[in-house]
């Protein structure tokens, strides 16, 4: 996934908002990249923000750029080693979105990506992280990634972003 997706304030994420019965007000941008506080749904689907990077510096809370963890490869799911392995098992989330920009590699071309009838629902991991001077909860999130489809090698040939089928509760209950 390249990096930038959006989440307009629309009747398409309303409608996946509502599906999901979700409690909380949903932070709407039109170019969310990473680093950025994003939404997403956790626990008792509550809606909640989270910086959109899931390494974070532990002083000051802030996304470790020496790592890219905006995103979480499919593949280093089940790698003990991984960023990812831990949350995978015990922190699962859902990430509301409208759209995303897929780019070639060569920064020249680019795709914005949008369903035709409903609002996206990526599959990806959440960290709770607590500010050791106020107390505070600071949550991190990144996306989990799939490996390319053939289909889409014009589009993106690293990878695409897992979307979940909102409307299938037996797998939005896991």
């Amino acid at each position: 996934m390249c990096g930038r997706f959006q989440l307009k304030q629309d009747s398409k994420s309303d409608t996946l908002l509502k599906t999901l019965n979700v409690k909380g007000q949903a932070k709407y941008a039109d170019d969310i990249a990473p680093g950025a506080a994003i939404s997403f749904i956790h626990i008792n689907l509550a809606l909640d923000t989270a910086i959109w990077w899931l390494l974070l510096d532990n002083e000051s809370l802030k996304p470790n750029y020496k790592y890219s963890s905006f995103n979480s490869r499919s593949d280093k799911l089940n790698q003990p080693r991984s960023i990812a392995y831990k949350p995978f098992r015990e922190s699962r989330c859902i990430i509301p979105a409208s759209a995303f920009v897929e780019g070639l590699g060569d920064k020249l071309t680019y795709h914005q990506i949008e369903l035709e009838d409903q609002a996206i629902a990526f599959g990806g991991l959440f960290k709770e992280h607590v500010n050791h001077d106020t107390g505070e909860i600071v949550y991190s999130a990144s996306i989990i990634t799939l490996p390319p489809l053939q289909k889409w090698a014009n589009i993106h040939p690293k990878s695409i972003p897992l979307m979940l089928d909102f409307n299938n509760k037996n797998l939005i209950d896991k």
